[in-house]
């Protein structure tokens, strides 16, 4: 269950009249998104694709001991997410999935290949165009390193791709080889694409996919929330609120805030508008920024994700869940009358559904924030600039 709380912590510091203006114009916004050609993610994914996802996660780990899935922004963040919300702290027994592909460090790759010399291993490979650049510098290495340890045949046995239907690089190596493969649809762009292969494949090694799925699409009940947390968004940044700070008191939600940056960034972040989004978690980060968000700059606002129930651990008298939750009540007051407007949402506990549905929700949301900023809200041109600097320097090299 979710619960939604854009009021106690944000009332003051909106026109009622302003919201109102917003609110009656969510017919046209509803209109353009229901028009989009990009909407792909609304719609209900394929049961043969669950079942062929949930297959080949099965034969995954029949022969291997890792995963390494390759990909980068919205090819692995979503999955990211979940694995590290959902997998213990210490002592996990997870089938083990290795996240590859997001930097050029030396150093990364030679002990990331110094650890799959040593275990059996399957490999994702995940981009849409067969282009990204990272994606490609990584499967060259892991590719000599599966050379090296197993036949052609086995090779082509651990091998699956995550691509484009039709056309690319990596769909030309399925074609011509035979590899396993998944489609990213032409109606999804990369930040909004949780409810496909790219990342249904790695949670499925782990966790009930079905759930998963079933959650995702219960986020479309809060569709008109969803567009009442844009226009307050935008309401915010209009007020000079040109900073959005995503808050968790949970260590295995970082990943979380991170698809969240990404999302938002990447929609919103066109034309010399949006909102620079942040995050912090509490209570860490009330040792470091938590000054500048009670007296600095008064730029930012802040969105807490809550969770009511967790594991109980006394102390003393209370319960240690209690007391986490009770600190972040009163981090919200403090902040408040730091002149911070604070957004709730509210998870009654950390499960599949709820994260699946949270995800759906905040994904509306950016969507019609895009519109309300009067950007589309699924390119990203600004991306392919430092793109094109890297291929210039390359070729001058």
């Amino acid at each position: 269950m979710l619960k939604f709380d854009f009021s106690t912590y944000v009332d003051s510091f909106i026109n009622k009249e302003e919201l109102d203006d917003l609110l009656e114009k969510k017919d046209n916004i509803f209109e353009k998104f229901n028009n989009d050609y990009m909407t792909g993610w609304t719609k209900q994914i394929d049961e043969d694709v669950i079942k062929n996802i949930i297959r080949v996660s099965e034969k995954i780990k029949s022969n291997s001991e890792c995963l390494v899935v390759i990909g980068i922004g919205g090819s692995f963040l979503g999955a990211c997410a979940f694995q590290e919300m959902f997998s213990r702290y210490f002592n996990n027994d997870n089938f083990k999935v290795i996240f590859a592909g997001t930097t050029y460090s030396s150093k990364y790759m030679t002990e990331l290949l110094e650890y799959l010399e040593n275990v059996d291993f399957s490999l994702n490979v995940i981009s849409k165009s067969g282009t990204t650049m990272e994606t490609n510098i990584t499967y060259h290495y892991i590719k000599e390193l599966m050379k090296k340890k197993y036949s052609d045949e086995e090779i082509k046995d651990r091998i699956i791709m995550t691509t484009d239907k039709v056309k690319g690089k990596l769909r030309e190596e399925v074609n011509d080889i035979g590899y396993e493969s998944f489609e990213i649809p032409d109606d999804i762009g990369g930040r909004y694409s949780f409810m496909t292969p790219a990342h249904l494949l790695p949670l499925a090694l782990n966790y009930d996919i079905e759930k998963i799925v079933e959650g995702y699409y219960s986020g479309s009940d809060f569709i008109n929330t969803a567009y009442k947390y844009a226009c307050i968004r935008n309401l915010l940044f209009n007020k000079g609120k040109y900073v959005e700070n995503f808050c968790v008191s949970e260590a295995n939600m970082v990943y979380f805030q991170e698809w969240l940056k990404q999302l938002f960034g990447e929609t919103e972040g066109k034309n010399r508008v949006g909102i620079l989004p942040m995050s912090t978690l509490y209570t860490r980060d009330l040792h470091s920024l938590g000054q500048f968000i009670q007296e600095g700059n008064n730029i930012i606002f802040e969105t807490f994700i809550k969770v009511e129930k967790s594991n109980e651990l006394k102390y003393e008298d209370s319960d240690l869940h209690s007391i986490n939750n009770l600190v972040i009540d009163s981090v919200m007051r403090a902040h408040n009358k730091g002149d911070v407007p604070c957004n709730i949402i509210t998870m009654d506990e950390v499960s599949l559904e709820n994260v699946s549905s949270l995800m759906y929700f905040f994904m509306l949301s950016a969507a019609f924030s895009g519109y309300l900023f009067g950007v589309d809200p699924f390119n990203q041109p600004g991306v392919e600039v430092y793109k094109e600097e890297v291929r210039n320097s390359l070729n001058k090299g």
